[in-house]
């Protein structure tokens, strides 16, 4: 079991790691942007593992300053990824597209 301050501090290095992304998300390294978004969910279960247990005092203002902001950093990545992953789309729209025309046709 972790104590408060163990969750606060987790929560505040779960920051780090949406900074992270963000920056991974600027640079176009989607790569990278996964592998931290393992390590957010590893963070994540951790945090359920520990059990729901409400914190009081600076611990709570310390998570939620940290929740905030994840958030922000996460408005930020979803403004940057959102186009990438609309061109993605269209592009496996059209090889699959491709695909049925080239089986329709025999080519």
């Amino acid at each position: 079991m972790m104590t408060n301050s163990e969750i606060a501090s987790l929560y505040e290095a779960m920051v780090g790691i949406t900074d992270q992304m963000l920056a991974a998300a600027t640079a176009s390294d989607w790569d990278r942007l996964v592998q931290l978004e393992h390590q957010c969910a590893a963070c994540v279960r951790q945090l359920k593992d520990s059990g729901d247990t409400p914190l009081a005092g600076q611990e709570r203002v310390r998570k939620v300053n940290a929740i905030r902001k994840m958030l922000d950093a996460d408005r930020q990545i979803r403004d940057l990824t959102q186009p990438w992953m609309v061109k993605l789309q269209a592009m496996i729209s059209n090889k699959t597209v491709e695909r049925r025309v080239a089986r329709a046709y025999g080519i």
